[in-house]
């Protein structure tokens, strides 16, 4: 058999379903042979830099990794915002390139680039094939890597002349890989001084983030809540990781998180910190980041973590699902009264709630999220791009669980959305799902459009249109002296017409009475639809934390809004 069918063979063995690829010169031998393995149902993207997004967005989806295919050269290299992206955010992708022929590789051969190197910093691991009998092995260790302890992505470059080479067929033997360890154990003494420093806080705050959904730790998470009546917090990707209409629901925390989150963890005298990075979106100022705590715990399973920014009193190297599930029995007796702590939350919520100004005659953002949260399906899943509108949309959609909201948090890559959501549709055809999107990061792949088109994907796309670069915008004028600078995106397509061209139905709406119009007219479309919203041009992102401050001194909106 050919490399290319023992290519496609692996892939089959491992369960996958879809592929999101673009051929070309390196890798057509692996699409000369894709027809005969009817099982992998491949979508054609029209820019490598989708493809990795749509696999990305299926395996947030999902659960499942997501496979891509791009030829050498260009096509490999237009891949690495999206591995990029999925690294951050510690996201499964299998990534497989085509290569030159194995006696042309470091000779600038035509098409040539140094994949590996290009890589090696926003993937899990990176293999450069040879050799035809090295596939089944590299295939079965590269999903291997990328599912197992902290995800991410891992890349494979084939060389042209390996998946054109003939051997008999081989299946990988049993996984060997050195220096790949996964740390199984659990620390039990610390996670027993995790419960008691918990049990004994005055005012303990738990923040969750993307580990709780990617390890499904969210019953364990609201049972230790519960128990410990400790509130909780998420991070932009822990959103559902906590329920946020629950009781103890602090909301979002981080730079841009609610008033009473910020308030709530720079009083806390216990700060436990579950499946998270602690990068400078949560802490802001770091030498100011909650100065009142005695007790930092951190929870993540990946030790490298630890101390990175900061130094946790104590730490459990674990999956986030078994470090609480190893903690519920130490929780004990409360050793303080929490009532006046929850009041005092309470009050907070009631001082700092999220509001948002109505009465300017303009479309408000927030108008839009709340009417379509009215709407929506309570399983619907809300892909949002990067910039004010993530923001919008993380604050002003009440997310219950996880994978419902699927965004950019790391690399907060521009453009993400509309791929990522049409990778979220293949991986969750069951599920309405919803783009949101500034026009900024729209055009950045609107050519995939075509894609939702050509496989009548029910996506529905809500541009918050506010011809701008709005987060920058609002950048400039708060911490830049006012200086507006190249955010002008005026001069930008006509939205409803370029969707028609590409076949999709659209609607531009402007006035706050036909929000509801637009959307109905979109639910009872089948098949991709966009809506073109004109929001206020001024419409800023708030509660935020001015650039170099601590948390407590986040701004909210005017007291008139």
């Amino acid at each position: 058999m050919t490399g290319a069918d023992m290519i496609l063979e692996a892939l089959e063995r491992e369960g996958v379903e879809y592929i999101f690829g673009y051929p070309g010169g390196a890798n057509l031998p692996i699409y000369q042979h894709l027809h005969e393995h009817p099982k992998l149902k491949h979508i054609l993207v029209r820019h490598e830099q989708g493809a990795a997004h749509m696999a990305d967005g299926y395996a947030r989806a999902c659960g499942r990794p997501g496979v891509v295919f791009a030829t050498s050269g260009p096509g490999a290299l237009n891949l690495v915002t999206g591995l990029c992206t999925a690294y951050m955010d510690s996201v499964p992708i299998i990534a497989i390139t085509g290569q030159v022929n194995s006696t042309q590789v470091g000779r600038d051969a035509f098409q040539e680039s140094d994949v590996i190197g290009a890589t090696s910093s926003v993937t899990k691991h990176s293999y450069l094939v040879t050799k035809i009998d090295q596939l089944p092995r590299v295939i079965h260790e590269a999903f291997h890597i990328a599912t197992t302890g902290r995800p991410g992505p891992v890349l494979i470059d084939i060389c042209k002349d390996v998946q054109m080479a003939d051997a008999e067929r081989v299946t990988a033997e049993r996984l060997h890989i050195p220096g790949y360890k996964l740390n199984g154990h659990i620390d039990l003494n610390h996670a027993k001084q995790a419960a008691e420093a918990l049990a004994g806080a005055e005012r303990p705050v738990i923040l969750a983030g993307h580990g709780i959904i990617l390890s499904h730790a969210e019953a364990q998470l609201q049972e230790l809540a519960e128990t410990a009546a400790t509130p909780v917090g998420t991070t932009l990707l822990g959103i559902g990781g906590f329920p946020v209409k629950h009781p103890l629901s602090l909301h979002m925390t981080g730079f841009m998180g609610t008033g009473w989150c910020l308030k709530a963890v720079q009083n806390a005298d216990v700060l436990m910190m579950v499946g998270m990075r602690v990068d400078d979106r949560v802490t802001a100022k770091l030498s100011e980041f909650a100065p009142n705590v005695k007790t930092f715990i951190h929870v993540d399973i990946d030790g490298s973590e630890m101390g990175k920014n900061v130094r946790p009193h104590i730490e459990l190297v674990a999956d986030a699902k078994q470090a609480l599930a190893a903690m519920l029995p130490h929780i004990g007796t409360l050793q303080a009264d929490r009532g006046r702590w929850l009041s005092q939350i309470d009050a907070w919520r009631e001082e700092h709630p999220l509001r948002y100004k109505h009465s300017n005659g303009q479309l408000q953002p927030q108008d839009v999220l709340i009417d379509m949260y009215r709407r929506a399906d309570s399983e619907a899943i809300v892909v949002a791009d990067v910039g004010q509108n993530q923001i919008w949309a993380a604050l002003w959609w009440n997310y219950d669980r996880p994978g419902l909201f699927i965004n950019s948090g790391g690399a907060g890559t521009m453009g993400f959305a509309l791929p990522a959501a049409i990778g979220a549709k293949f991986g969750r055809p069951e599920l309405p799902v919803w783009c949101v999107a500034g026009e900024g990061g729209f055009v950045m792949t609107a050519q995939e459009l075509s894609v939702a088109v050509e496989h009548q994907l029910d996506v529905k796309i809500v541009l918050l249109n506010n011809l701008s670069l709005g987060m920058v915008r609002q950048f400039q004028d708060d911490f830049y002296g006012g200086v507006r600078s190249q955010v002008d995106l005026t001069h930008m397509p006509d939205f409803v017409k370029l969707s028609e061209a590409y076949g999709m139905p659209a609607l531009r709406v402007e006035k706050l009475e036909d929000i509801g119009l637009a959307l109905d007219a979109a639910e009872r479309t089948k098949g991709p639809f966009l809506i073109d919203f004109r929001i206020d041009p001024e419409a800023n992102v708030y509660p935020i934390v001015p650039l170099g401050k601590g948390l407590g001194e986040f701004w909210e909106a005017p007291e008139n809004a």
